[in-house]
């Protein structure tokens, strides 16, 4: 059996494809610090380019973007980490009294309305105790196994934390010849369409990266000011990590919604005070939706929420961390070939030409 020219390419490209999801898989856990390091350049090296546009050596551009990255990194661990480890002590002493205090209004309720109301909540306080005390160590096992980091997994969390930014110093630093070596590979015949297309991608997952960075930064700050301002003892870390959650929209703001009205329950034990946490981030969300987004996201840009979440859940399912690194480059990949493949479609023969034997209806002068 003879293969046409096509179908030989067909199957060249399909093998390749092929080859590149195995390595991804079965070298997942050595490339994440490297995917994570690449992640870090592509989102910096506009900076590292307006800086040697200006005569900065591209050494001290480089070497400047990745130290304010891990600077602010730095930052935001050190200001969230410890103030939650201390909370959870905190937590495990309230939550009993806040469960007291609910059973004992639900009863006063029930009193109202003619009927009696008995509530026995003293194994739900014990197992609260104990969801909040006790636990961490099991958290941050299954985190680590959750991650598919393998082997010590401290030795190994911290050696690729100390691996991420070196990597990226260098790849910042010879971008532009990495870049013209990657165009070099491709056949002569096919770089004017391939550069296009990369051109296209690059717009469309750069304008998205580097929005969204934006509106989880204006967002940090707007939900740490707004719960600051309601009296929330936890409103710095709180509103810094529904900032930086709402990289995963929708699932991101709620996760941090949850926090706070929790940690309001907790504090204030009052309708009011929670009433001003959830004040605080309705106004957020409708900031977000009708202002951040569409002015530093854009709505042209085509990655729907919907499809950021389906991207990341599913890449991170089938390749662990390395595929929520590689979720959004994917898709805006997929998005470019989807719409030159539409735009295609819709100056094709099959969607232009008439059925056979139709007649088109005469035209009127």
């Amino acid at each position: 059996m003879t293969f046409t020219p096509i179908q030989t390419r067909v199957a060249a490209w399909l093998g390749i494809a092929l080859v590149a999801v195995l390595v991804l898989v079965l070298l997942a856990p050595v490339l994440m610090p490297f995917l994570v390091a690449l992640v870090i350049a592509y989102a910096m090296h506009p900076l590292v380019e307006r800086l040697a546009a200006r005569g900065w050596p591209r050494w001290l551009g480089a070497g400047l973007s990745v130290t304010l990255l891990m600077l602010v990194l730095l930052a935001v661990s050190l200001l969230i980490v410890p103030v939650i480890t201390q909370q959870i002590p905190l937590l495990s002493e309230q939550v009993p009294a806040l469960l007291d205090r609910v059973g004992a209004g639900l009863s006063a309720l029930a009193a109202r309305f003619g009927f009696e109301l008995r509530l026995d909540l003293s194994q739900l306080r014990q197992w609260a105790s104990q969801l909040v005390s006790g636990k961490e160590s099991e958290l941050l096992a299954g985190l680590l196994s959750s991650l598919r980091i393998g082997g010590s997994a401290l030795a190994a969390l911290f050696g690729n934390l100390f691996l991420m930014p070196i990597v990226a110093f260098y790849l910042l630093l010879d971008w532009r010849a990495l870049m013209a070596r990657c165009r070099a590979l491709v056949p002569p015949r096919w770089r004017e369409p391939v550069q296009d297309f990369l051109n296209e991608t690059d717009e469309v997952l750069g304008r998205y990266l580097r929005g969204q960075l934006m509106v989880m930064g204006i967002l940090a700050v707007f939900y740490s000011v707004g719960l600051f301002a309601v009296g929330l003892n936890l409103a710095l870390p709180i509103g810094v990590f529904t900032g930086l959650a709402t990289f995963v929209p929708y699932l991101g703001f709620g996760l941090g919604f949850v926090m706070a009205v929790l940690a309001a329950l907790l504090e204030f034990q009052s309708l009011s005070g929670v009433a001003l946490v959830v004040g605080v981030y309705m106004v957020g969300q409708l900031i977000e939706s009708y202002f951040l987004t569409p002015r530093l996201v854009g709505e042209a840009i085509g990655l729907h929420p919907i499809s950021v979440i389906f991207a990341l859940l599913a890449f991170g399912h089938l390749l662990g961390f390395v595929g929520v690194l590689i979720a959004l480059p994917a898709s805006a990949v997929l998005l470019v070939a989807l719409r030159r493949i539409k735009r295609q479609y819709l100056t094709s023969d099959l969607y232009l030409k008439a059925p056979v034997g139709h007649k088109e209806p005469p035209r009127l002068p």
